[in-house]
């Protein structure tokens, strides 16, 4: 396969729990100096710290380039109090923002909140795909052209151009519209890691990049596949789906070479893949599986935030610079520029169904 394809890199943010905004700041700066498409900021139910979407919302003023993608779980949570959080990143970052679906499967999550006992898997990521499609269309539900605001007459919004969404899932129901106003992507960018059986199918057919966990690029290659084939199935474009391949990376010792793993890949390492060695080694191994075409490019979780962070970024990163494999500027200033997707259209546009209010 074509070498030629744009090579997407993320790194995660996170670690043990930091209270003070300027870490979280340091580190996107960081990674934008990288030029990086984007940086996550892992959260659960299940630990302590603060919520990560409101810490990237402190991020995005902050920043100027890099796409701002905190994990929010869809366990317990509301879709529409979801989908207008993350809405409002969007806003504030002006464009740059996307979220990281997951799900809180253990007892004592759900005992934090007391509605309703724990799920199994299967159904927790079918509640995860459904919260992801009413997201999509709470975003549409107010067309880019809703707003008037006509002091002269005092109207705000066109009526028209305000939709019901109506939706109805398994454990919810959503009527709409929206609170907040269609984001500046129109749909803030979806990110769901299908390494999880379960969590395949949402992936394929709601996300827009999938994490995925492989242990060689044979194999990261083939569960590209699968996902790009359902993807069709589902009657997307498989050319829209961004595929990562997700790395937890120790370059604590520059000079150490990899631990040997299988064969074109790393080792594992307790519930993913786990690379240590130095930034040069880690650079010729993302070279070689996209060159390969197996992944659409990496997600990055250093072991030590800072130390590894900086060492991506000023080692791995400017070498794929230099080998001219990877840009050395962001080409736009949304998150869907920087992964090469183009802005959806409204479903509600064309569709006639005035609803809401105003």
């Amino acid at each position: 396969m074509s070498a030629t394809r744009p090579l997407h890199l993320a790194a995660e943010i996170g670690g043990p729990p930091r209270y003070d905004a300027a870490s979280h700041v340091a580190l996107a700066r960081l990674a934008e100096k990288g030029a990086l498409d984007y940086v996550t900021l892992n959260d659960s139910f299940a630990r302590p710290g603060p919520d990560a979407l409101a810490v990237l919302a402190r991020v995005a003023p902050a920043t100027t380039r890099i796409g701002l993608v905190p994990t929010v779980t869809t366990t317990h949570t509301e879709p529409f109090h979801v989908s207008s959080a993350v809405a409002t990143l969007d806003w504030v970052s002006r464009g740059r923002a996307g979220w990281q679906a997951d799900v809180s499967t253990t007892e004592a999550e759900a005992r934090l909140f007391g509605r309703r006992p724990a799920a199994p898997a299967a159904a927790l990521w079918q509640e995860a795909g459904e919260a992801a499609d009413a997201g999509a269309r709470l975003w549409d539900s107010w067309e880019d052209d809703a707003e008037i605001r006509d002091v002269a007459t005092g109207r705000f919004i066109d009526r028209d151009k305000l939709h019901y969404v109506d939706f109805e899932g398994s454990t919810f129901s959503v009527r709409g519209p929206a609170i907040v106003p269609r984001p500046p992507q129109g749909r803030p960018v979806t990110v769901i890691d299908g390494t999880s059986g379960p969590a395949r199918e949402p992936a394929a057919r709601h996300a827009d990049v999938v994490h995925l966990r492989a242990t060689s690029p044979e194999h990261a290659a083939s569960l590209r596949g699968e996902l790009r084939r359902a993807a069709a199935a589902h009657g997307r474009d498989p050319g829209s789906l961004r595929v990562l391949a997700a790395l937890t990376v120790d370059l604590g010792d520059a000079e150490t070479a990899p631990e040997p793993g299988l064969p074109g890949g790393p080792p594992s390492a307790g519930q993913g893949t786990y690379f240590r060695g130095g930034p040069v080694d880690l650079a010729e191994l993302i070279t070689r599986w996209h060159r390969g075409g197996a992944v659409d490019g990496f997600h990055l979780t250093p072991v030590t935030p800072r130390r590894d962070l900086e060492r991506i970024v000023n080692g791995t990163v400017a070498l794929l610079q230099h080998r001219s494999l990877f840009r050395t500027f962001h080409p736009g200033g949304t998150l869907r520029e920087h992964l090469g997707l183009g802005r959806p259209a409204n479903r509600y546009a064309h569709a006639g169904t005035p609803g809401g209010t105003s």
